[in-house]
């Protein structure tokens, strides 16, 4: 027999339905009771060596992971971090289960708990979780859980770092937008080719070299906003104001690719990065052709 005592009636009603996904209804003899005067979830005929036991533990492994971890994720958002408003917490949350699964390997790198999590929960359950045992649920994971609560602090505080400078870079992108509104356009096509530098090609692809797309850039820009423009590639398309901008890149998820998409937004068209070469050895052999005609 095992029995876990709750704080919260809500918890210990959780864990009871969670465990009855995992251990067969036998109507002749209950295997798992819910003590609600006394918020305790009882499992009674578990063996340590039968596999029900296996299943009771496994059933307590998800019950921490996957109702647990999401209450103590959003608590210590609100109760460390001071969010207080549900959509921002639903948002630092969503980049915690990005890293968690994949998603965000750049962020996962400065997580080197990440592949420690399931070892800690599993060693604190191994540990506690015996025949003839009673126990209470908070101060399991008060004390049994306290590392693996600090590794769920680690994901929040890399989580919120990187919600801010989420939210930074969306008023960066708006306070651009608003700098192009009433901005007239003093082109009307540009070509941008992305290699290991941009080069800038007009609507006759010749390429516009750097003095000259320097002396063009608007000074208002770098004196204005110093630190977010950057003077060989967003100042420049800022100043012209192109109507329709088509960039060339093998790797059309470059975060500058997605910065100046983000800018321009319907103004932008994406091509194959090769195809600007071919349209210019097209264009030069007509050139070359009309001169001898």
């Amino acid at each position: 027999m095992a029995e876990i005592i709750f704080q919260s009636k809500l918890d210990a009603q959780k864990l009871y339905n969670h465990l009855l996904k995992y251990v067969p209804y036998n109507p002749m003899n209950e295997t798992i009771l819910l003590l609600e005067d006394r918020h305790i979830v009882k499992i009674v005929d578990i063996c340590f060596s039968t596999d029900l036991f296996d299943r009771v533990k496994s059933a307590f492994y998800q019950f921490i992971t996957n109702t647990k971890r999401d209450h103590w994720f959003r608590e210590i958002v609100r109760d460390h971090y001071f969010y207080s408003d549900m959509e921002e917490q639903q948002q630092i949350i969503d980049i915690i289960y990005s890293i968690l699964d994949g998603q965000r390997e750049d962020l996962a790198v400065l997580l080197k708990e990440i592949n420690e999590e399931p070892n800690l929960i599993s060693t604190a359950i191994d540990e506690i979780l015996h025949e003839n045992v009673t126990f209470s649920f908070d101060s399991f994971v008060k004390f049994r859980l306290r590392s693996y609560l600090q590794t769920l602090e680690s994901y929040v505080e890399i989580a919120i770092d990187e919600y801010k400078m989420e939210q930074e870079y969306q008023m960066f992108v708006h306070m651009l937008r608003d700098f192009l509104v009433n901005r007239e356009p003093k082109m009307d096509t540009l070509h941008l080719l992305f290699d290991e530098e941009i080069t800038f090609f007009n609507e006759d692809f010749v390429e516009i070299k750097r003095g000259e797309l320097t002396k063009l850039i608007d000074r208002r820009l770098l004196v204005n906003h110093p630190v977010y423009v950057d003077s060989a590639s967003i100042a420049p398309l800022l100043s012209l104001a192109p109507t329709s901008i088509f960039i060339y890149t093998k790797d059309p998820d470059e975060p500058l690719v997605r910065t100046i998409k983000n800018i321009f937004e319907e103004r932008v068209t994406l091509k194959e990065y090769g195809a600007l070469r071919e349209i210019k050895k097209w264009t030069s052999e007509k050139n070359s052709s009309e001169y001898h005609a």
